[in-house]
């Protein structure tokens, strides 16, 4: 895995946030899901391919993960701060002539950011259904909230002992992780049905999202829809998800 420098920036609140860059050619920026990091653009190889197509590749890290600072403090998460911190970082870098994408919940920053004005060329919604963005159910935050309440108590080998431990593991914040949760808000249909950015909605085949994916590429006007092998941990993955990806990206 490539392992590019860190290089830091402030959140509008003057918040630490992290970032990392291979590549160069026109700005893609990349979100990552929760609890995980920019690492993994890295550990997949899908930063080095897209970098390899001519793409300046931007990762950062949300705040209350990876290298970005994990403030305790609940005022430190506003709503919406993810995306108030993905605008910040376009602002910081001078980027008006770019690609967004993300993956989970990533790609729920990417909808906020889209709604709160971010024009970036095209965008990508990775690992995402409408229900999880109306925010109606589903996605990794209840799940998260059991494991984090029940930590050290589980069966061996169940989801949550499972993701126990590799939370453990990955030195991830619980206390933060939190506060980012409580930040996430949900988008309703009608900013959704105002968003003009060509948009790619891909979603593994077996990822239980993949039930109102394509509700959700409906719903944008300029939404399109790409499957691929997998379910939510294992499509992230996958090269045809590089490859969904460089293909949408190329007809810009």
């Amino acid at each position: 895995m490539p392992k590019p420098d860190v290089s830091y920036f402030s959140g509008r609140d003057g918040v630490r946030l992290a970032y990392r860059e291979v590549g160069r050619g026109r700005p893609l920026v990349l979100l990552h899901g929760i609890s995980g990091d920019s690492t993994m653009w890295l550990r997949h190889g899908h930063a080095e391919t897209f970098a390899a197509h001519g793409r300046r590749v931007i990762m950062p890290d949300f705040r209350g993960h990876g290298r970005s600072a994990k403030p305790h403090d609940a005022a430190c998460y506003s709503p919406d701060v993810l995306a108030e911190d993905g605008l910040a970082l376009l602002d910081d870098l001078a980027l008006d002539d770019y690609d967004l994408g993300g993956y989970s919940l990533g790609a729920r920053m990417v909808v906020r950011m889209l709604v709160r004005g971010a024009t970036p060329g095209r965008a990508v919604v990775a690992g995402q259904g409408l229900r999880e963005v109306l925010g109606l159910g589903g996605g990794a935050g209840s799940f998260l909230r059991r494991v984090f309440a029940g930590s050290g108590s589980f069966e061996p080998g169940s989801p949550e002992e499972q993701a126990d431990r590799w939370l453990r593991s990955s030195g991830a914040d619980p206390v933060a992780l939190l506060h980012v949760l409580d930040s996430v808000v949900p988008t309703p249909l009608e900013p959704l049905g105002r968003i003009q950015v060509p948009t790619l909605v891909v979603i593994g085949a077996d990822d239980e999202r993949a039930a109102t994916a394509g509700q959700l590429a409906a719903a944008l006007p300029r939404g399109t829809s790409a499957v691929v092998p997998g379910d939510h941990g294992t499509a992230a993955g996958t090269p045809e998800l590089a490859a969904a990806i460089l293909d949408f990206l190329a007809d810009h």
